[in-house]
């Protein structure tokens, strides 16, 4: 399987995450990234979440540079 990530720069946020968690299986970032929402950006942890969450991971690993478009 290919190495994933999610990255919360590419999405604004009033702290300015800047955050980028990748791994080796969908499922291990999927319980990262679930925790991450939870902990720190204060989200109920849902199907729902988890959907959205999964939808939002790329091939690869994130870029050293922002992805966000200023």
């Amino acid at each position: 399987m290919a190495r994933k990530y999610i990255d919360c720069r590419e999405f604004p946020s009033e702290m300015n995450c800047s955050v980028a968690l990748s791994a080796d299986s969908e499922s291990e970032l999927l319980e990262a990234a679930v925790q991450h929402a939870v902990a720190i950006h204060k989200h109920a942890d849902s199907p729902e979440l988890r959907s959205q969450l999964k939808a939002l991971f790329h091939e690869g690993t994130p870029p050293v540079e922002s992805p966000r478009h200023a």
